[in-house]
């Protein structure tokens, strides 16, 4: 699933992670907490520099709900459960307070960040580049990539500013009567 600009020689894909087989091997399970992985990926074959900086990209639900990729703090706020949030206690000796161990999840997070998101936001002349973003897939009705697209605006060339016009990519869910989609 692609949007190619060939005036500019610029083209962006992307692929749901949906299923097993196409959602990235990270430390926390992101789509069993409502949060959907898509692979975005970046071919600029110009002779120019592309920015990323100021770029939106926007999952769009089929009855047009627009959903922004997620934040880190977004991530950690669906990964956090209240057990989680509550940590650990380990049983001390008595007078002392029982002290409280919390599972890591923000290092998880930027950790997986670090292993599968973007690593730059420019993109140099005749090369690509991938990573994935997180989408709040709770609430919107199943099979949510049904009639879904994907839009990017404001990408841009880096040294003339100039914007492309925007990408819509439309998503498709990995098996082929949708029903292989959970969320």
């Amino acid at each position: 699933m692609h949007d190619a600009h060939q005036s500019e020689r610029v083209t962006i894909a992307a692929e749901p992670g949906d299923t097993k087989l196409t959602r990235p091997n990270t430390r926390l399970n992101y789509f069993d907490h409502d949060m959907m992985p898509i692979r975005i990926i970046v071919t600029n074959d110009s002779d120019f520099a592309l920015t990323l900086d100021d770029a939106r990209i926007h999952f769009i639900a089929g009855d047009n709900t627009v959903v922004p990729a997620a934040t880190d703090d977004d991530l950690q706020r669906r990964m956090i459960t209240l057990g989680s949030a509550k940590g650990t206690k380990i049983p001390l000796p008595m007078p002392l307070p029982p002290i409280t161990v919390h599972h890591n999840v923000d290092k998880k997070i930027v950790d997986d960040e670090n292993d599968f998101g973007f690593q730059t936001t420019t993109v140099k002349p005749h090369t690509t580049v991938a990573g994935y973003l997180f989408y709040d897939m709770q609430g919107l009705t199943p099979p949510v990539l049904k009639n879904a697209t994907l839009e990017l605006r404001k990408v841009r060339f880096a040294e003339s500013n100039k914007a492309l016009d925007s990408f819509e990519i439309p998503l498709n869910p990995a098996s082929k009567d949708g029903s292989g989609t959970t969320h």
